[in-house]
C-alpha cells in the first residue's frame, strides 16, 4: 500500500472527530478548519513515521495540539479577528453550536482556561485515555488528571451559575 492509500485508510476516517475536537478547543468553525487542515497536512507528510496498527487518533490529536500551539504563537503577533453574526450584506447568521441548544455548555467550555479545556475536550468529548491525552499535550498523566478534574469543576461552577 502506498503512502496515499495508507493515509486514506488509516488517517482520513478520523477527520470528523478531529474537527469536533478542534471546534471545541477554538470555539470557531473557521479556526477549527484551519487547525484540522494543517494537522492533516502534517500527518500526510509524516505518514511514513506512523507505525501501522498504532493509535491513529491519538497520533492525530498530538499533531493537533502542536498545530494549535503554533497557531497561538502566531496569533500573538497579529490582531484578533471576529466572526460577524447577524443579517445584512457580508454577514451570515450563526448556525453553529449556539443554535443547537447547547449554548450554556458551549459558552462554559469556551470560557475555560485553555489547558483545562483541551484536557476536558480530549477526555470527555473525544474519549481519549489519560495516557493518550498526556502524550498529545506533552504533560505527565498526573497533570492530565488534575486538569480534567479542575476543568470539570469549573464547568460545573459555570453551569450552576447560569441556572440561578
Amino acid at each position: 500500500m502506498d503512502r496515499d492509500q495508507r493515509f486514506e485508510v488509516e488517517i482520513l476516517p478520523h477527520l470528523r472527530s478531529l474537527f469536533g475536537a478542534a471546534y471545541r478547543m477554538t470555539g470557531n468553525a473557521h479556526d477549527a478548519e484551519d487547525l484540522v487542515q494543517e494537522t492533516f497536512l502534517r500527518a500526510h507528510r509524516a505518514i511514513d513515521r506512523f507505525e501501522a496498527g498504532s493509535n491513529a487518533r491519538a497520533w492525530l490529536h498530538t499533531i493537533l495540539q502542536r498545530v494549535r500551539t503554533d497557531a497561538f504563537r502566531r496569533r500573538r503577533r497579529r490582531p484578533e479577528t471576529v466572526e460577524l453574526v447577524g443579517e445584512g450584506p457580508g454577514v451570515r447568521p450563526a448556525q453553529d453550536a449556539l443554535a443547537s441548544g447547547y449554548e450554556d455548555l458551549e459558552r462554559a467550555l469556551a470560557a475555560l482556561p485553555e489547558n483545562f479545556r483541551a484536557a476536558v475536550v480530549l477526555r470527555d468529548l473525544q474519549e481519549l485515555s489519560y495516557a493518550e491525552i498526556a502524550a498529545a499535550l506533552g504533560v505527565p498523566v498526573g497533570t492530565v488528571m488534575s486538569r480534567i478534574h479542575r476543568g470539570r469543576a469549573l464547568l460545573r461552577e459555570a453551569l450552576a451559575g447560569g441556572t440561578e
